[in-house]
């Protein structure tokens, strides 16, 4: 019977534990990522390029953003296989030890003007091991709280996973603002810069200390115990899966919004070649006031999901936030600080969650334990990689000095999240299937009335473990 709790793993499940892990270790991670992102856009073009001609110095720059990308699926292979074979714990612990000490040693690197070529090819180097870090973060945070949560509540529990992304960015951000704003221009970058980089020595310590409390997931463990592992994630995920890895290649297009947001955004508004003439210490208050927002948001679109399904807020988040993007470059083309605020609230904070929120529930529930970490991690990390080469892209299709720069890469980036949109639209439905029916292409969902009144003993569970 579709609606018997057979089909939920038995065994301890950390519910709480877990998503607290995945939102720490995620704010961690990203924060890690992030300071590079924002630093890419603020600062390196000027301290790790020849300063000839500001347009290669800048599309240089970003296209080091664009390169730690490149790596991720290389890290999605391993880390995948990693994660389905030897456990989601595991291969977080792994995560965590190669971003927090390849983002310290980002701090520690020579300038161009010390240097020379060496130092944009050990920049290159670090951003590569980034990465391959954070390419199996999401996945496997987002399969372990998935594991963990009760029925009927996978979406909102798994919403904490890009909750604590959101919060990893404002923390990048927010450890960038004073020192933009109080240090001297020639001190920030001379040195100040490095400061974010080194102080992320603490993500090794504090994220040790936290991952280490959580259990294996009952169903990874349940698998190993009635099945072999997988000796090929990689095949049996490909071979089986891959209508619905392609599906996820294309729905993670929607990673064209932050890159949008927080690096593109932050060249046009800031650097001396486009002319808009924005302060760094203000345009960086643009993404950390949407990111608070979304973090506000996250939770609630998280538990909309568990009522509504998947598919509606991730179609809806696609094409709003595509329209809206032309909004969000019109105001930084008019320089116009508080509608560019305004429109990064609707844009990033709010529209965009609608997506951001559903998929580190509907990513894993599209495929089966067994290779769940491998199959979201590849897939995810491919289309994240696609939109991650368009900063550079944008700045060379829509160059300093150019006119309708707004129109031109809001015209792309409206034409990615409908490829989003349609490829979430022609997936099934996965918030009412068993956790040991997900990835099954006919399994069939719980009765709504069934569903319902799992989700309602799930919530009242959590009521009374509060009392």
């Amino acid at each position: 019977m579709a609606g018997s709790t057979v089909d939920e793993p038995k065994g301890r499940h950390q519910s709480k534990k877990a998503a607290a892990s995945g939102w720490i270790g995620s704010a961690l991670e990203y924060y890690d990522f992030f300071i590079y992102a924002t630093a890419s856009a603020l600062i390196f073009p000027q301290i790790f390029f020849p300063q000839g001609d500001p347009t290669v110095a800048i599309v240089a720059s970003l296209a080091t953003y664009g390169v730690g990308y490149i790596a991720r699926p290389i890290g999605a292979f391993v880390l995948g296989h990693w994660g389905d074979t030897h456990g989601r714990k595991n291969v977080l612990l792994l995560c965590m030890f190669l971003m927090g000490f390849s983002t310290v040693a980002v701090g520690l690197l020579p300038t161009y003007e010390q240097a020379g070529i060496l130092a944009p090819a050990l920049l290159v180097l670090l951003r590569l091991i980034q990465g391959f870090a954070v390419a199996g973060e999401i996945s496997g945070a987002s399969s372990m709280i998935l594991e963990h949560a009760p029925f009927g509540r996978r979406g909102f529990f798994a919403s904490f996973t890009l909750q604590g992304v959101q919060a990893g960015q404002i923390l990048a951000a927010a450890v960038f603002l004073p020192l933009a704003h109080y240090m001297a221009a020639d001190d920030f970058n001379a040195w100040g810069w490095r400061i974010p980089f080194i102080l992320s020595f603490i993500v090794i310590i504090a994220g040790y200390i936290i991952r280490r409390e959580v259990d294996e997931t009952p169903a990874f463990t349940e698998e190993g115990a009635q099945h072999a592992v997988p000796r090929s994630p990689i095949v049996d995920a490909i071979k089986y899966n891959w209508k619905d890895m392609l599906r996820v290649i294309c729905m993670a297009l929607m990673n064209v919004i932050p890159v949008v947001a927080a690096i593109f955004g932050a060249a046009y508004a800031v650097q001396p070649g486009y002319g808009v003439g924005f302060s760094k210490d203000v345009y960086l208050w643009i993404p950390v006031l949407g990111n608070i927002l979304a973090v506000l948001v996250i939770p609630f679109v998280g538990n909309l999901a568990d009522r509504i399904g998947r598919r509606p807020p991730i179609i809806v988040g696609a094409l709003a936030s595509g329209l809206l993007s032309f909004g969000y470059l019109y105001a930084i083309a008019d320089k116009n600080v508080v509608l560019a605020i305004v429109m990064s609230l609707l844009m990033w904070g709010v529209v965009y969650q609608g997506y951001n929120a559903v998929f580190p529930s509907f990513y894993p529930e599209l495929f089966p334990t067994r290779t769940r970490v491998t199959a979201m991690a590849i897939s995810q990390n491919i289309g994240t990689t696609i939109t991650a080469l368009l900063p550079a892209l944008f700045a060379t299709v829509a160059p300093p000095g150019s006119t309708h720069v707004p129109l031109t890469v809001g015209a792309i980036t409206l034409a990615v999240t409908i490829i989003a949109a349609v490829a979430a639209m022609s997936a099934r439905e996965t918030y009412r299937v068993h956790m040991h029916e997900l990835g099954k292409v006919d399994a069939v969902p719980v009765d709504r009335g069934e569903y319902n009144r799992l989700r309602d003993e799930a919530l009242a569970a959590a009521k009374l473990a509060k009392a």
